[in-house]
């Protein structure tokens, strides 16, 4: 058996990919596996061989919705871009023969699986938010399944027969801590315990104002808290010139970091998350069950990360707040309000374990079984 993903651009579209092909690994130890990525984006390019596969790039390109001159310049260009692709991705595909070819997001997705679903080749699109992006929405037509990773996200496709439920993989890491042991370890189990991150590029009105709640909680210790700044070590300097340290020591209640590498283990510890409303955040947060104030980044295609977040505050798993409209004070009110009161806390931990689907990986996994079955009955 051979299999061969197509992802790119973020965390978001890398890591669940890496976890469908693992555990195809693990039911298939003598399979082949090829990633596909954009040959100058080093993300993927960097995690895909970090977890043992093989990738390939290609010369892939975005699309821009906008109708400035600027977009339309920069959009004849990646059409032209996207041809060559196109190109480049028969070749691998040719060359590497594969049973099935999985897409998690991200523009090089469309190349690749639009010249293997031209070859006859079984093909799988996962989307991970709400609102479908470009490339899902522009592959629809021609793959031969479309999975999303929350219910009401097969209501934005057309063609419905395609669009079915299974929930965004997670890694295994995120279901094994006890929230009562990484508290202990982190030293905070007699406090409450917040955690908040923008993205690990950072978000620099988001990093003001979380610099604004840090002072205001520095002066009333109602919460301890930690906060990863993204950007890298310029992200952590410019958080502490907000702040006017010198250090880090200056801190009682904060703790400030420019990348959080143990993630499922600090927010396993968290009471409350705060961060964006990306597909992947939002299947880990359900994952561990974890209360969250949302506040989705305006700056996203389609304002999805919004969408999603109104999914799951209608669900009384989250509140969202509006970036625009988010202010310190605001913050520490909300934290505070939640802070005190422990039955909203259960409730909305409740409602958010209610969306984790432990089981997306192995629907996943079975429905790309299931069409390369349908198509070579022999492989059944």
């Amino acid at each position: 058996m051979k299999f061969m993903f197509a992802c790119g651009g973020t965390g978001g579209h890398i890591n669940p990919a890496i976890a469908v092909a693992d555990r195809l690994k693990e039911l298939f130890p003598d399979a082949a596996f090829l990633f596909v990525g954009g040959k100058d984006n080093s993300m993927e390019m960097e995690l895909v061989p970090k977890a043992g596969y093989k990738i390939e790039g290609i010369t892939a390109s975005n699309l821009r919705r906008g109708m400035r001159p600027g977009d339309i310049a920069h959009n004849i260009r990646a059409t032209e871009r996207t041809a060559r692709a196109l190109g480049q991705s028969r070749r691998i595909i040719k060359e590497f023969k594969p049973n099935a070819v999985i897409g998690t997001g991200g523009y090089v997705c469309y190349p690749v699986l639009r010249a293997a679903a031209k070859m006859g080749i079984p093909t799988v699109v996962h989307e991970s938010n709400v609102l479908p992006g470009l490339t899902t929405r522009m592959l629809e037509k021609h793959v031969d399944r479309i999975l999303v990773g929350f219910e009401a996200g097969k209501a934005n496709f057309k063609n419905n027969n395609k669009a079915h439920f299974t929930g965004t993989p997670v890694r295994n890491e995120f279901r094994q801590w006890d929230k009562d042991v990484a508290k202990s370890r982190l030293g905070v189990e007699n406090s409450f315990f917040v955690l908040s991150f923008w993205g690990s590029l950072g978000a620099l009105y988001m990093n003001q104002k979380t610099a604004e709640l840090i002072n205001i909680n520095e002066k009333e210790g109602r919460f301890k808290h930690m906060h990863s700044t993204g950007g890298g070590e310029k992200g952590l300097m410019a958080m502490r010139e907000m702040l006017g340290l010198d250090d880090d020591e200056q801190l009682r209640h904060t703790q400030l970091f420019s990348y959080i590498y143990d993630i499922p283990m600090i927010m396993a510890a968290a009471d409350l998350v705060l961060c964006r409303a990306g597909g992947s955040t939002l299947n880990e947060l359900a994952a561990l069950g974890k209360p969250a104030i949302l506040i989705p980044s305006p700056y996203v295609t389609g304002n999805h990360q919004e969408i999603n977040a109104r999914v799951l505050q209608s669900g009384g798993a989250a509140i969202m707040i509006r970036e625009k409209e988010c202010n310190a004070r605001m913050l520490f009110d909300a934290i505070c309000e939640i802070s005190e009161n422990k039955s909203r806390l259960q409730d909305m931990s409740a409602a958010m374990k209610a969306l984790d689907r432990p089981d997306a990986t192995d629907r996943i996994v079975d429905t790309i079984l299931s069409l390369i079955g349908e198509r070579n009955p022999n492989l059944r």
